[in-house]
């Protein structure tokens, strides 16, 4: 795996210059921080309905995650990862907790969410544990059209979360290390959703975004993080050289991921800010560049 984590006692103290690789997620206010995010970028955008219909979402996560701990020993798991991510999302076997954050986001939207959305919420609630295995497996695996784009939106909603609880009770236990062919997380070897430029203690350091755990690995800047190519990289925004949000395209793969400065904007989030600049992925896919990210609040149609 591009990042290898492994226990705290066998990571050198000069491991990559002492450039943290790995960011495991901060829970404790990732998802409230998320929503209001969310309703600040509505303000006055063509899509502010639906920006605040997704911060609705992130609120019940933050309540789900709030009521529903999870209680997991990872030992078992790191000890059998030799090297690999840990939480691979194809291999790694699900427990039903996830089943109960689905309900329990279902149970916080029914009075909030339009009248168009109950039905989704009332098929999702119906359904088996059997077909709930089968669409996240789908999901997982990227057969989006197998789930349909409404279903999923609360299907990963909920696993992400799942993900994201485990992910968390990483640190205490584990660290990493670099290796080569970073396009996909280490933790989970999920996509990522965008990659963030930091400020504060990471400060000029470039992490890409994971769309199902909600953790950061570290990928040098002007380089491709889809084939690690140099020579053909272009940067396109919407607005000036100065803008918070580009599109870092490459010639060699076809494919582009956006990059979020947080210099140019402190309050800039990944999934929110990626999903308020829509208008920058028609541009690029216009140009012929294919997204080499996913965002878990737009999945593809059907």
């Amino acid at each position: 795996m591009s990042i290898r984590i492994v226990p705290k006692d066998e990571v050198s103290k000069n491991t990559a210059d002492n450039i943290p690789p790995l960011l495991f997620p901060n829970l404790k206010n990732l998802y409230s921080r998320r929503a209001e995010r969310l309703r600040t970028l509505a303000k006055e955008h063509p899509l502010a309905d639906y920006l605040n219909f997704t911060s609705l979402i992130a609120d019940a996560q933050q309540h789900a995650l709030h009521d529903h701990p999870l209680a997991l020993d990872l030992s078992d798991i790191m000890a059998s990862s030799n090297g690999k991510a840990p939480l691979d999302a194809s291999v790694l076997p699900r427990d039903r907790h996830w089943h109960k954050l689905l309900t329990a986001l279902i149970a916080e939207l029914r009075p909030v969410a339009p009248e168009h959305v109950q039905p989704v919420l009332d098929n999702l609630e119906k359904a088996g544990e059997q077909e709930l295995e089968a669409f996240a497996t789908a999901l997982l695996k990227g057969e989006y059209a197998q789930v349909g784009s409404d279903k999923a939106l609360f299907l990963w909603a909920a696993l992400s979360l799942y993900w994201a609880q485990m992910a968390a009770l990483i640190p205490g236990k584990a660290h990493a290390e670099y290796g080569e062919q970073r396009q996909f997380c280490p933790v989970c070897s999920s996509m990522p959703v965008d990659s963030m430029v930091h400020i504060g203690t990471t400060n000029g350091l470039r992490y890409l975004h994971c769309s199902l755990c909600e953790s950061e690995w570290h990928v040098v800047r002007i380089k491709c993080s889809n084939c690690e190519q140099t020579g053909k990289l272009n940067y396109w925004s919407l607005e000036s050289e100065q803008a918070a949000i580009k599109a870092e395209s490459c010639g060699d793969c076809g494919s582009y991921l956006k990059i979020l400065y947080q210099e140019k904007d402190p309050y800039i989030e990944a999934i929110a800010d990626d999903l308020a600049s829509v208008v920058l992925d028609a541009k690029m896919e216009d140009e012929g560049f294919a997204r080499s990210s996913i965002n878990p609040f737009l999945f593809p149609a059907e």
